[in-house]
């Protein structure tokens, strides 16, 4: 626990310094400097702890290789970002919990609900919070959306379709090529991604869900749909790269050129393109999307049944040209619809006939609510160390459970071919 002057700036450790812990949060952090500052920063990899020490002007004894080093010998914190890949997120998350220190923890909050158990059984007995990265409840699209929805300008809703169109190119990255291709190493596809989503459609709802089937599986990314003439990297001959959309070269080195953030980054530390080049020539971001080892789902399903008779349901897909999601909420007296890439809403109100269209954008990652996210978040840790009241969090550990349970079950139905029915009364 921290011991710092109440009117110093906050002290946050980054746990992980992939794109999530170093090029959003601690960059967001670091934008608020009379606020807050990155104290410290833990990652297994030589090289990411070099960038981000240079980066973030930090001296040798502030970068360690292992997080609870870092958290035994780091004094005067004030929070950890917990960042690590998804199956290192329950032992730091609790080691910092048990320091007393507030964490700012990324989806999802473990892969298993043993770890979810685990987390929140830390957080109980602890002083420290827990604030989950469901970065969509803090963008201006989907809070509009819920003050529209709890206002009744739609009658009672009955119906909720939503969407997430993951983009082809943002899947073969993270899910075929990337660290979430494999449910063994990572997280099942739902629960890695659209945890988000879960949680979203259950906020939005305003309750519980009862019962609910999933179907889905992987499609596409098999070596049998490999072409002819495709090789084991993108770069090594192949025949078919130049008209196969899912080409390392047409990713990264044509459609994100130049670029030393996302994805470039991820391929090679500070996304430098001659380093970039290299690593696709034999490392895993420059394979042929049909000769991985991927066997996470592409597509999945899931219909919910919720305890006010709210139907709902949620289709995550890869096979999409932009990185979007978009809803359709019907009600008894009007219906919305919205675009989150484009910040569109559209409300059509049934008894007058009349349309209201809102523009609801946000600036930079998740439309705003990365950046919305870090800035409730260090507001609240500051207003808790002056002494005052915070409150909790939008995305609290408490609040962001059910996504999680909702997500296991999920795969249960999915796995098992079979519709399964919730308890909301049962903890994780």
């Amino acid at each position: 626990m921290s011991t710092s002057h109440p009117g110093s700036p906050l002290r946050v450790a980054v746990l992980g310094a992939g794109n999530r812990g170093a090029d959003v949060y601690a960059e967001l952090i670091s934008r608020r400097p009379n606020l807050a500052r990155v104290a410290a920063f833990a990652d297994a990899e030589p090289a990411r702890l070099d960038t981000v020490g240079r980066r973030f002007d930090l001296d040798s004894e502030a970068l360690f290789a292992d997080p609870h080093e870092l958290l035994a010998r780091t004094p005067d914190l004030d929070a950890v970002v917990v960042a690590t890949p998804d199956r290192a997120h329950v032992r730091p998350a609790v080691d910092a919990l048990e320091r007393g220190l507030d964490v700012l923890l990324e989806k999802p909050i473990a892969p298993d609900a043993a770890g979810v158990r685990a987390v929140d059984e830390a957080a109980r007995a602890a002083p420290g919070t827990v604030t989950v990265a469901h970065v969509l409840r803090y963008t201006p699209f989907f809070r509009t959306l819920k003050e529209l929805l709890d206002g009744g300008r739609i009658g009672a809703l009955v119906a909720l379709q939503h969407t997430e169109d993951v983009g082809y190119y943002h899947f073969a990255h993270s899910y075929v090529r990337g660290n979430w291709r494999r449910e063994a190493t990572s997280s099942p596809m739902l629960l890695a991604k659209a945890c988000h989503d879960l949680d979203i459609v259950r906020w939005l709802v305003g309750s519980s869900c009862t019962a609910l089937t999933s179907t889905g599986g992987l499609a596409h990314f098999r070596r049998e749909n490999a072409p002819e003439g495709s090789t084991e990297h993108c770069l090594d001959g192949c025949s078919v790269e130049r008209t196969c959309p899912y080409s390392a070269a047409r990713i990264y080195l044509e459609r994100y050129a130049g670029s030393a953030g996302w994805p470039n980054s991820v391929v090679a530390p500070g996304g430098d393109p001659q380093a970039v080049r290299r690593a696709l020539l034999s490392g895993p971001y420059g394979r042929c999307v049909y000769r991985c080892d991927n066997d996470v789902a592409d597509h999945q399903l899931v219909q919910l049944e919720f305890a006010n008779g709210v139907a709902v349901s949620l289709i995550v897909q890869a096979f999409s040209g932009e990185i979007t999601r978009t809803l359709h909420a019907m009600g008894t007296h009007g219906e919305i619809t919205g675009d989150l890439a484009r910040g569109e809403i559209t409300l059509e109100d049934f008894a007058s006939g009349r349309r209201e269209r809102y523009q609801v954008g946000g600036d930079g990652n998740h439309a705003g609510g990365d950046a919305a996210l870090v800035a409730d978040f260090l507001d609240r840790l500051r207003r808790r160390r002056s002494g005052e009241a915070a409150g909790e969090a939008p995305s609290a550990l408490a609040a962001s459970i059910e996504s999680h349970l909702l997500a296991f079950a999920a795969e249960r139905s999915r796995s098992e071919q079979r519709r399964v029915t919730l308890d909301p009364t049962t903890p994780a």
